[in-house]
């Protein structure tokens, strides 16, 4: 039972980490992007969205093992901290020019939409969660909701982003408060 629950948890904030991915895929999808590029898109964000988080559960544990409750507090800050940024930085967006998401281009589109998860990874590992769980979570919904932004994208032109922003960033923000508030 306690494993599902937890699955529910981490498929939440995989579904608030992957807005990101979703958001911008959105705009990229617009760019007429052959089915063949949407597929390699998808699955570079969804890789990366197990690697970031790995990499800050691993940082996580390292803290929780040493720092012990103390750790917890600091993770449910990195939340708050998280959301909250998620949600000010819509409000903050420039119109830039797209890097192409191809070779180099589609390295730093996918670990610009995922440096987002190693915080969370970082809090979920100062938290214990279960590692596999957590990465399996978070790349398979990256991946989903990249490839649903990108093909979304493709047929209409920007309704959605700003809005799945400021829910995964009120999400992240909620996590962060329950891992403070024992409830």
């Amino acid at each position: 039972m306690a494993i599902i629950s937890e699955t529910i948890t981490l498929m939440v904030m995989a579904f608030a980490l992957g807005m990101d991915a979703f958001s911008v895929s959105l705009g990229i999808g617009m760019s007429k992007l052959r089915m063949k590029q949407m597929f390699y898109i998808g699955l570079t964000v969804g890789i990366f969205h197990v690697i970031m988080p790995f990499f800050g559960i691993i940082a996580g544990k390292f803290l929780s093992h040493t720092f012990g409750m103390i750790a917890q507090y600091v993770g449910g800050i990195l939340l708050i901290i998280l959301g909250i940024q998620m949600m000010a930085f819509v409000f903050k967006k420039e119109d830039t020019s797209i890097i192409k998401p191809e070779g180099l281009g589609l390295i730093f589109f996918a670990l610009s939409v995922s440096l987002d998860s190693f915080s969370a990874g970082l809090s979920l590992g100062i938290y214990g969660a279960r590692t596999i769980v957590v990465v399996v979570c978070f790349g398979i919904v990256a991946t989903i909701l990249a490839w649903l932004g990108l093909l979304i994208g493709r047929k209409v032109h920007g309704l959605l982003g700003m809005y799945g922003e400021v829910l995964g960033g009120m999400i992240l923000f909620i996590f962060g408060v329950k891992l403070l508030l024992p409830f």
